[in-house]
C-alpha cells in the first residue's frame, strides 16, 4: 500500500521561469536513464522479488523514494514553466543561437500537458517499459541498478552545469547526493551477493556444462587493430572469483564450419537464380 504526503522530499524552488530548461530536464524524468526508469525497475524488482526479505525491503524503500524524486522534478518543470505561453516559444525562436540550438520551448509543455511535466525524455520520446530490468536474479539486477542510477547522476551532474539557477542546482544538488549514496547501496548489496553466491550470473548454472569449453571462460582474444588492450587486468590477470587466469590471444583462430544454408523452396518466392549458386 502506498501512501501519498503533500510535502515533497526536499524543497523544489526555481529562481526565475526557464521553459527550455524545463525541456533538458525532461530527460532525467523520463528519458532512458531517468527517475521514472528507476522508480519501475525497483518496484518491479521488488514487486517480484523472492528470498531473503531484506532485499525486497531495501528495494521497496528505495523504489518509492523514487517515486517522491518524480514528483519533485514534475513540481521543478511546473515551477520553470510558470509564465510560459506561445509568445515567449516565439521570442526565444528571434535570437538565432537559441533556436538552432534548442529549437524554442518544448511545444508538448504547451500543447499536451498545460505547463507540467511528461512522461517523456527531452525530445518528447514516450517513456518506454523496455528500459526497465527485472530479471528475478538480485545479483544481476543490483548491477543493473548499479548502471542506471550512474547514468542518471551522470546526467543530472551534466544538467547542474548547464543552468545558473541556484534553485535549480540546489535541487540537483540533493538529486545527485541520493544518487551517490544509491550507488553506494548498490555496490554493497553487490559485494554481498557476489561473497554469497560468485561473481558469475547465474551462480547455478552447473560447471560441468561448460567443461569442454572452459579455457574460453578466461582468454581474452585481441580482435581489432593494435594490442594495447593486453595492458589491462581484464588480460593478464586473475579471475575476480580466483578460478583461473586470463590469457591474451593475440590471433584467435576460428575453429567453427562456415555457414551454407540450404536453399527454400521456390514456392516462397525467393527469386534467387539458383543456376549462379555454388553446387554443394
Amino acid at each position: 500500500m502506498f501512501r501519498h504526503q503533500k510535502q515533497l522530499q526536499f524543497e523544489v524552488k526555481v529562481d526565475r521561469p526557464d521553459p527550455m530548461l524545463a525541456r533538458q530536464v525532461q530527460e532525467v524524468l523520463g528519458g532512458q536513464f531517468g527517475e521514472m526508469t528507476v522508480m519501475m525497475q525497483y518496484l518491479f524488482q521488488g514487486f517480484n522479488c523472492r528470498g531473503e526479505e531484506k532485499y525486497k525491503d531495501m528495494l521497496m524503500d528505495i523504489g518509492t523514494e523514487e517515486i517522491g524524486h518524480v514528483e519533485m522534478l514534475c513540481s521543478l518543470i511546473s515551477q520553470l514553466l510558470d509564465g510560459a505561453s506561445p509568445e515567449d516559444q516565439a521570442e526565444a525562436a528571434k535570437d538565432p543561437a537559441i533556436a538552432a540550438i534548442m529549437g524554442g520551448i518544448n511545444p508538448q509543455h504547451l500543447l499536451v500537458s498545460g505547463l507540467g511535466g511528461l512522461p517523456t525524455n527531452a525530445n518528447g520520446v514516450p517513456w518506454n517499459g523496455a528500459y526497465i530490468v527485472a530479471s528475478g536474479n538480485l545479483l544481476a539486477d543490483m548491477r543493473s541498478n548499479l548502471h542506471a542510477e550512474s547514468q542518471g547522476r551522470l546526467q543530472v551532474a551534466r544538467l547542474y552545469h548547464m543552468t545558473t539557477d541556484e534553485g535549480v542546482r540546489a535541487t540537483f544538488r540533493k538529486m545527485l547526493a541520493r544518487d551517490r549514496y544509491h550507488q553506494y547501496q548498490w555496490m554493497a548489496a553487490i559485494a554481498e551477493l557476489e561473497e554469497k553466491n560468485g561473481v558469475v550470473v547465474p551462480a547455478s548454472f552447473p560447471a560441468e556444462a561448460e567443461q569442454e569449453s572452459q579455457p574460453q571462460a578466461y582468454e581474452f582474444w585481441n580482435l581489432s587493430e593494435g594490442s594495447e588492450s593486453s595492458e589491462g587486468l581484464w588480460a593478464t590477470g586473475s579471475a575476480p572469483d580466483g578460478s583461473g587466469d586470463f590469457v591474451f590471444i593475440e590471433e584467435p583462430i576460428a575453429k567453427g564450419q562456415v555457414p551454407s544454408p540450404s536453399i527454400p523452396s521456390e514456392k516462397l518466392h525467393h527469386d534467387l537464380d539458383i543456376t549462379q549458386l555454388p553446387a554443394k
